[in-house]
């Protein structure tokens, strides 16, 4: 039901005047601080909004895929809490904000499906706080798994670890502890 709700908000979002832009991996789309001017649906790539910390530490708050609406919270803000960054050659439906709003008090299928998508976002925030809240790495990874449903793909590492709060080191030292802990169940089998 969500995915078909996201599914349709797109689809009416994607009828709304705007325009195609492109971005090449590890281009800005907006920096912390930048006036609000557009929504952008993803229609190709990846983009992360990122958080970076005083200690040069990065949280990602989004990683905003095909069919993603990119800070979606912006809509109601004057200015952007964050940055957001092509990781991947990125293509997006830029729709002005204006018209985004506009739409929404106008039409009603656009309003109740803009509220069921945030009503998502609002669950996937709170699961996100949760596992941010967990004291251990092995306690975060678990939750992280159990939330994605599989373990992550060895590249994806260094992003788990930034997803769930942690430096990549001590991410790689819990994976070595559970192949370990893997390895000895398997002996005494």
């Amino acid at each position: 039901m969500i995915a078909i709700m996201s599914a349709t908000l797109v689809s009416l979002l994607g009828d709304l005047p705007g325009r195609a832009c492109r971005f090449a991996a590890g281009e800005t789309l907006f920096r912390l601080g930048d006036a609000v001017r557009r929504l952008h649906l993803i229609r190709s790539g990846t983009v992360h909004l990122v958080r970076h910390h005083e200690d040069g530490s990065a949280l990602i708050l989004q990683r905003a895929r095909p069919g993603s609406i990119l800070a979606e919270a912006s809509l109601y803000s004057a200015r952007y809490h964050c940055d957001a960054r092509a990781e991947t050659s990125t293509v997006t439906w830029a729709i002005s904000r204006t018209d985004v709003r506009r739409a929404l008090v106008e039409r009603p299928d656009l309003s109740e499906a803009w509220a069921g998508y945030l009503a998502q976002e609002v669950q996937r925030a709170r699961l996100h706080a949760e596992i941010l809240s967990l004291r251990t790495v092995a306690a975060r990874l678990g939750a992280w798994i159990a939330w994605n449903g599989s373990f992550p793909a060895k590249g994806q590492w260094s992003l788990i670890a930034q997803q769930i709060g942690v430096s990549p080191e001590a991410l790689y030292r819990e994976l070595a502890h559970r192949r370990v802990r893997q390895g000895e169940r398997r002996l005494s089998s």
